[in-house]
């Protein structure tokens, strides 16, 4: 079952850009990623029609409608908006409203929006927006940083030094996404963090307090989200436990079904983990593009 999301209406208007040409019930509940163009339905087929969907009327629409007689028009697009889980319709090239189709909202409080943009434009906007709204997701415990480009989530226990080493970085000049809190969707086949509004470019400092990192250092030291590329989990160093010293033992974490590479970093004393993290992420490109530095030396060590 997809998941359910219900967005205030002058938010959702204002992520794609539309006109409120009526409000109705102030709000839209999504539930599917599709989107339809509603021609069979107007044309008096309403097997299999999923009034879940938004409805984008374009231009074949709106002139089929004009061509009917008064009374059928009428009746076609009563029929139409007694689905009343319709979360909104949507008319596409700055179409004048029909006056029928605005009486039949107010019975039903269904949403009547305009865009001037084309018919297709703007259903691949609402197949992007859709897909990352009813993404799946969940929360984490831990620091979001893009550190040089690379999405970096710093995990590990509560007060091992998560959001002192992510101070540090973004003194450095990188940037935050979320601290503390971590929503995590997977967006296709990549996951996405972003912080929980109430907390957005706040950030907890044991014997400080709470500071808004955004006042605090503006607006470049910060970032509203990120794909998360690599996982950093700190532990507190424990003698007699061995640890990666050459990187081939390669870690990785599942996060919402997607495996993310993993680093495990020993914390203790005189250790700059800022330094640490910005190497991983300089290392994690290069590995990337094809070069490994271990690899590298091994292949010198046996050419020998």
């Amino acid at each position: 079952m997809n998941e359910q999301s219900t967005i205030l209406l002058d938010s959702f208007c204002a992520s794609l850009g539309l006109e409120i040409v009526f409000a109705g019930r102030g709000k839209v509940t999504l539930s599917s990623y599709s989107v339809t163009r509603p021609g069979l339905q107007l044309a008096g087929f309403f097997k299999y029609f999923d009034s879940s969907r938004i409805l984008v009327l374009g231009n074949s629409e709106y002139e089929y409608l004009r061509d009917l007689p008064q009374e059928t028009r009428r009746e076609r697009i009563d029929t139409l908006l007694s689905y009343k889980d319709i979360p909104c319709i949507i008319l596409a090239r700055d179409l004048p409203v029909l006056q029928e189709l605005i009486e039949a909202a107010r019975q039903t409080g269904c949403p009547i929006l305009r865009t001037d943009k084309i018919t297709t434009a703007i259903m691949n906007d609402l197949f992007f927006y859709l897909n990352k709204t009813l993404a799946p997701s969940i929360s984490m415990h831990g620091v979001l940083m893009d550190i040089s480009g690379v999405g970096i989530l710093l995990t590990g226990h509560s007060g091992v030094g998560k959001s002192e080493t992510a101070m540090e970085l973004i003194k450095r000049g990188h940037r935050l996404v979320a601290d503390d809190s971590v929503i995590i969707k997977r967006v296709s086949e990549q996951l996405v963090g972003t912080s929980p509004e109430m907390i957005r470019y706040f950030m907890e400092l044991r014997g400080i307090g709470i500071i808004n990192i955004k006042n605090m250092y503006g607006s470049g030291s910060i970032l509203n989200e990120k794909n998360i590329e690599l996982v950093m989990e700190l532990e507190n160093w424990e003698e007699g436990k061995v640890y990666d010293r050459l990187g081939e033992g390669t870690l990785y974490e599942t996060i919402l079904g997607v495996k993310v590479m993993k680093h495990i970093i020993p914390v203790k004393p005189g250790r700059n983990l800022s330094i640490i993290i910005e190497v991983a992420a300089r290392n994690f490109r290069l590995k990337s593009m094809g070069y490994d530095a271990a690899q590298e030396l091994i292949g010198r060590t046996i050419r020998r």
